[in-house]
């Protein structure tokens, strides 16, 4: 039973509840009719404190589908966290108010805090370069709709594996699958960090191996999940501009991938994946943003404990 659970990583459900909510959201995907009006009445906040373009209008959109109402901020200065509140009276304050909480903060660790505070469900909308657990939970969706499993696959993660919060969380949730392998494709500076990898690859036995051109390996993925280069995580502009265009998948490189390949991306793309490759059948990453309103959708059903219309 999920109804009342906060969602803050991925490994706070298990494989049967993450199953559950993306049997949930396939059915929605299928019939969405049959969802509209589950949760009339219901009010869903968003604390944005960090920007947001999709992750913000996927919840907004997913609440209001359902028949819901959202109210929140985009920006803390428009807020009273301009005023010097804390994330603890927020959180109080805005659970007074509302039946589920959305927070996405710029701090590792803030909605971990934050829960204890909370009065109604809370989901974690991505904390700094941590995890970003309703991306992953699509990210699943996704390469379960396009290989029809979880299990026994090569997955490509390209571009910045350091500060990648997506990254992060896909890698620890596809650990709890069998016969993953990961190929982990970056420059030096922004490889997966080392004690991410003492902890959660090594420290699982996880299959993985590092390179630094795309070339080499695209001929090996079933799954190529690209990464833009955060500008937004680097001290050094010198740094970023020298990394930024580090990836480039274009016609050309996908000649050399598995017919069957599936290119995923969390979004906003800059010049990571070029505009040639979005005609490609394989490109799957509009799909995935459409995926992630039907999973928020039904994540929001499950920790609110709403039904379907009968």
């Amino acid at each position: 039973m999920l109804k009342g659970r906060n969602f803050i990583e991925p490994t706070n459900f298990s494989l049967e509840e993450l199953d559950e909510v993306m049997n949930l959201a396939a059915a929605i995907k299928s019939n969405p009719e049959d969802y509209l009006d589950v949760c009339k009445g219901k009010l869903l906040a968003t604390l944005f404190y960090e920007p947001s373009t999709r992750t913000r209008f996927s919840f907004e959109a997913a609440m209001l589908r359902l028949g819901g109402s959202v109210i929140g901020f985009s920006e803390p200065g428009s807020s009273s966290v301009a005023k010097g509140e804390s994330l603890r009276d927020t959180i109080r304050t805005v659970g007074s108010y509302s039946d589920i909480i959305v927070m996405r903060h710029p701090k590792e660790g803030a909605p971990n805090f934050a829960q204890e505070f909370t009065y109604v469900p809370l989901i974690n909308a991505g904390d700094g370069g941590h995890q970003h657990p309703t991306q992953t939970l699509t990210d699943l969706f996704t390469i379960r709709e396009s290989k029809g499993r979880l299990d026994n696959l090569t997955i490509g993660l390209c571009g910045d594996l350091k500060f990648g919060r997506t990254v992060h969380s896909l890698i620890k949730a596809m650990s709890k699958h069998t016969a993953i392998r990961f190929i982990l494709i970056s420059p030096p500076e922004l490889q997966v960090p080392t004690y991410f990898k003492a902890t959660v690859l090594d420290g699982n036995n996880l299959e993985y191996e590092e390179y630094v051109k795309l070339e080499d390996v695209i001929p090996e993925l079933d799954i190529l999940y690209m990464t833009r280069v955060q500008k937004e995580r680097f001290f050094n502009e010198a740094d970023y501009v020298r990394l930024k265009d580090s990836y480039v998948l274009d016609a050309n490189k996908l000649k050399l991938a598995k017919e069957d390949l599936a290119v995923l991306h969390p979004l906003p793309r800059v010049t990571e994946i070029a505009n040639e490759v979005d005609d490609d059948p394989r490109a799957w990453y509009f799909r995935q943003v459409k995926n992630g309103m039907f999973v928020r959708m039904a994540l929001i059903m499950k920790l609110l404990g709403v039904e379907r219309n009968a």
